[in-house]
């Protein structure tokens, strides 16, 4: 497990998130109320993180949890992730392959590039499908809390659970990827941009130019196309060496919450 913080440049305090078959295997290590059940049965398998109270034991170890009484736990869709944690038959902690604050891989080829050199062996399941990480809710004491936005939207929670609050205090210690800098390229980015500049790279949306340094999260303006699309963008966009990187705006709404929360964080300009 500590290896696993040394190969991400990870801070300690910083928890991961325990992946295991199907409910049943949720309930083993965690706690799960009448509000995590009906997430569970509406989304998982699926890219929703719930953080419930840890079963007293050594299911998920301490250094998983990063000391805390809470644990973040989810079932996968992947068919290659599902089949590993059936053969293993207990939880697996699974981040994303990036050193700790750089964008998300979401191919083996990235993912090698990060942190390869750690790794004992890769399994290959293609592409990201989503491309942006899970959502993850807090259910803990008091109203169910939003410490991330990801693939699952707010409405679509909201409609089974009532609404939601936002993560506050030690709420937002309890979730990975709230750090104030996270999933940041090297080049420094300049967001709600309308036109590139000079020397920058382009990260569009929408109807736009092409050109060389001109990335085009989608098009046709799809939000569940540029979240697919965003990780793997930006790292091509880094990869020119540019002055900066210009972002075009993002509608807020559905998946667009969870698209502007990873580059307001890659941007620095959370906390």
């Amino acid at each position: 497990m500590a290896r696993i913080f040394i190969a991400k440049g990870r801070p300690r305090f910083n928890p991961l998130i325990a992946h295991v078959a199907d409910v049943d295997g949720a309930e083993a290590v965690g706690v799960l109320d009448k509000r995590a059940r009906a997430l569970a049965l509406a989304f998982w398998p699926g890219p929703l993180t719930l953080v419930v109270p840890c079963r007293p034991g050594e299911a998920v170890c301490d250094l998983a949890r990063a000391g805390l009484d809470s644990l973040a736990v989810r079932v996968p869709a992947h068919p290659v992730a599902l089949a590993l944690l059936r053969a293993f038959g207990g939880p697996l902690v699974a981040p994303s392959a990036n050193r700790s604050g750089r964008p998300s891989p979401t191919t083996l080829a990235d993912a090698v590039q990060e942190t390869g050199a750690a790794a004992a062996a890769a399994l290959d399941g293609g592409p990201c499908r989503v491309g942006v990480e899970s959502t993850v809710i807090s259910l803990l004491d008091g109203p169910p809390r939003l410490l991330r936005p990801g693939a699952v939207t707010r409405a679509q929670i909201e409609a089974l659970i009532g609404p939601l609050a936002e993560a506050a205090g030690d709420d937002a210690a309890r979730s990975p990827g709230r750090l104030a800098r996270h999933y940041a390229p090297a080049a420094p980015m300049r967001l709600e941009a309308t036109a590139p500049r000079s020397g920058e790279a382009w990260l569009a949306f929408g109807p736009a130019l092409q050109g060389p340094d001109i990335f085009n999260l989608s098009p046709s303006s799809d939000l569940a196309e540029a979240a697919a699309n965003l990780f793997s963008f930006l790292r091509a966009a880094d990869a020119l060496g540019p002055a900066a990187i210009a972002v075009a705006p993002i509608p807020e709404s559905g998946l667009g919450e969870a698209i502007n929360d990873r580059l307001r964080r890659a941007a620095g300009h959370v906390g």
